[in-house]
């Protein structure tokens, strides 16, 4: 009920204050390339439950949504205003509507395809053992240099050693990292069986 109430009113705090940039990032978008400002994408959420992932989105509409996620800002599918927000993480500023609603908190592992959890075993499992978070352990202990595998390890010891001050650090460093816009946005290699560049299986984020 206490981490409840901490996303409510954070996320309410975070909208009211970064409320006019978003809008004024829709638009931009809009303008940018054809297409919707903000990208939907069914997730697996707490204990596996599906829910609808807003961002906006940063990638030409004929992207496959399910496709490799870009690994380099010189992708093409990329649209200039997208590129811009992946670099500084503001197009998952959508999310803090999902933290309002309940389908995310603050801080947890981040939200994967429905597909990908069914592949986990049951260590793995347990990062389902609590909401998908905006942020996360694995976004500040190396994000885009990490293989899948790695992340989700990281996100299984979140959720063994969670704690609000565990939180705080994770928010405090997230929020430096975005400042500093670090060479970790984009991911270099999904699996550490597969080359990312060739794994087609199991795509990132694409949009």
């Amino acid at each position: 009920m206490i981490r409840r109430a901490i996303d409510i009113f954070g996320s309410l705090a975070a909208l009211g204050l970064v409320g006019p940039l978003m809008v004024a990032l829709a638009v931009w978008l809009r303008l940018d390339s054809p297409g919707p400002a903000v990208f939907r994408q069914r997730r697996a959420g707490w204990h596996g439950r599906p829910f609808t992932l807003l961002k906006f989105r940063t990638m030409c509409v004929d992207t496959d949504p399910y496709g490799i996620s870009p690994h380099g800002g010189e992708d093409p599918r990329l649209t200039t205003a997208g590129r811009w927000l992946r670099e500084r993480s503001l197009d998952e500023l959508p999310q803090l509507i999902n933290v309002l609603r309940g389908e995310m908190t603050l801080v947890g592992p981040r939200p994967l395809y429905e597909r990908q959890a069914a592949l986990w075993n049951d260590r793995q499992r347990r990062r389902l053992e609590v909401k998908p978070g905006l942020t996360g352990y694995a976004q500040i202990c190396g994000r885009g240099r990490l293989t899948h595998e790695d992340k989700i390890e990281l996100d299984v010891q979140y959720v063994e050693r969670r704690s609000p001050w565990l939180d705080v650090r994770i928010l405090a460093r997230t929020l430096t990292a975005t400042l500093q816009r670090g060479d970790d946005v984009y991911e270099q290699q999904y699996s550490h069986e597969r080359l990312y560049e060739t794994d087609t299986s199991e795509a990132g984020d694409a949009r």
